[in-house]
């Protein structure tokens, strides 16, 4: 079974994109992090590595989306409290992100999402698995 994972995403400045998640409270780890990509740490287990578009573009032929006009993915991080919630939203926006959407309160979960300076959307989310509905 896997043990990790580790998000490649494409970056227009990546000293820029290294910049907003430090003011998140994010590190990065400078073992996988040189002038082209940066491994951003999220948690013992999840890592993003933010790569200069001439980085990225050794791992795929296809069109790198720009993800300012096209959604690829959402990533999705659980926390463990609605004001864990907040306040890394709050601290997104203050380093110049921008929210795509209201917060949805469904009871049982809480969630709010960000924009980084690269577009891509990063959900924050806190759930009462117990409370869920079934289904």
């Amino acid at each position: 079974m896997p043990k990790a994972i580790f998000v490649n995403l494409p970056c227009q400045d990546l000293k820029r994109s290294k910049t907003f998640f430090e003011a998140l409270g994010f590190t990065f780890n400078p073992q996988f992090t040189n002038e082209d990509a940066a491994c951003l740490v999220i948690s013992d287990a999840i890592y993003a590595m933010l790569h200069t578009t001439t980085s990225f573009r050794r791992f795929t032929s296809k069109d790198i989306a720009d993800a300012h006009k096209t959604t690829e993915a959402l990533l999705a991080l659980q926390v463990d409290s609605k004001q864990e919630v907040n306040a890394l939203l709050d601290k997104a926006l203050a380093a110049g992100g921008r929210a795509p959407r209201e917060a949805q309160d469904h009871g049982f979960m809480y969630e709010r999402a960000f924009e980084d300076p690269d577009g891509h959307i990063w959900e924050i989310f806190w759930m009462d698995a117990q409370a869920a509905p079934r289904g």
